[in-house]
């Protein structure tokens, strides 16, 4: 049983009692959203001098060695990638075989996704879905006939629906949502649903937004029986009342939070820290791992953090340390690192 699947079933078994907390590192999907700069900046010179004024991004070679160093460390429970490099690292590697760490897939590549250098879907246009990806090709590589036999990929995915209080995008969205239960029904594929805040002006007031997030996903899954339902859900931190109201209505709901911009440090392991102490169960970190100056340090303090065995304020300090003994300069001097700042609760 890979380490996943015992947290959900320890939660499940005892909502109120269990310890466990997932964790999972969702930022190697990001070339679903943002193409070339997905695997994040590159120090020292470029390799190539004609974009030197944009800067420069590590390659997708370094992309796939970051994501096997992090299986090897063994400390997150899930990671996510898309679907291609589901196929380099699960199926044609076979990265994960001998891992209690899960593979997973983005199932979904919304509108609100669509984070390409000089592209203006997400601040301009209401989220409409998408999907790029096949439930075969994620947990096969190629078209089958018979889902229910062995798979050397993934059968766990990301499903994505931006709620924007515009009917017709809205309607589509949860049209389309419908179509995918049933097809990963029928597959044998188990998903988890991130819902996220509207990513263009609802015209309702911002401290109405929570509510609406939270009205939305119960809306949404009460129609919808525990075969069909997400193991658990990635959503946005709007506060300790919100994630609490929702936590509270129903106990063998899931939540997760997702870690949002990448922030200082303290942002990271604040929030980690914050949402577990009001009800999460789960924290999905994508760019906060990824933009990291040492994502293996980084996880690592995650993981202590939620166990309880370090505060966050020390865990930046702990991680400072790291950094100057391996000789890694970080982004920013520790004070400025020991600050919070405002985190955004989109996609981007």
């Amino acid at each position: 049983m890979k380490r996943l699947d015992q947290k959900i079933a320890n939660i499940l078994n005892d909502p109120s009692g269990a310890k466990d907390f997932i964790i999972a590192d969702d930022a190697k999907d990001a070339d679903m959203a943002y193409g070339v700069t997905a695997p994040g900046p590159q120090t020292g010179a470029c390799r190539h001098g004609y974009n030197e004024s944009e800067g420069c991004w590590k390659t997708l070679d370094n992309y796939l060695s970051n994501i096997r160093a992090i299986v090897a460390q063994d400390i997150v429970d899930i990671m996510l990638l898309s679907a291609s490099n589901v196929e380099r690292l699960a199926i044609q590697e076979k990265l994960f075989v001998n891992s209690a760490i899960t593979p997973a897939a983005r199932a979904n590549d919304t509108t609100d996704i669509w984070a390409v250098r000089g592209g203006k879907y997400s601040a301009n246009h209401p989220s409409r879905s998408f999907r790029t990806a096949n439930i075969c090709h994620i947990k096969y590589g190629k078209i089958t006939e018979d889902c229910s036999q062995p798979f050397p990929g993934a059968d766990l995915g990301l499903y994505s629906i931006t709620f924007t209080n515009n009917i017709d995008w809205d309607h589509k969205a949860l049209e389309d949502f419908h179509e995918f239960r049933l097809e990963a029904e029928r597959k044998h594929f188990r998903y988890f649903l991130e819902v996220f805040n509207p990513n263009v002006d609802p015209g309702i007031p911002d401290k109405t937004i929570a509510s609406f997030l939270n009205d939305h996903i119960v809306r949404t899954l009460a129609g919808v029986t525990s075969i069909g339902r997400p193991l658990f859900l990635k959503i946005p931190y709007n506060g300790p009342g919100p994630l609490e109201d929702l936590v509270s209505y129903d106990p063998r709901m899931i939540v997760g939070i997702l870690g949002g911009s990448a922030g200082t440090t303290l942002d990271a392991f604040q929030l980690i820290h914050d949402a577990r102490k009001y009800g999460a169960r789960v924290a999905l970190f994508g760019r906060k791992i990824n933009f990291a100056e040492s994502p293996l340090a980084f996880i690592d303090l995650l993981r202590r953090i939620v166990d309880g065995e370090v505060t966050p304020v020390e865990a930046v300090k702990v991680y400072h340390n790291v950094l100057q003994q391996t000789g890694i300069r970080p982004h920013r001097p520790l004070q400025q690192d020991l600050r919070l700042t405002p985190n955004k609760k989109s996609y981007q």
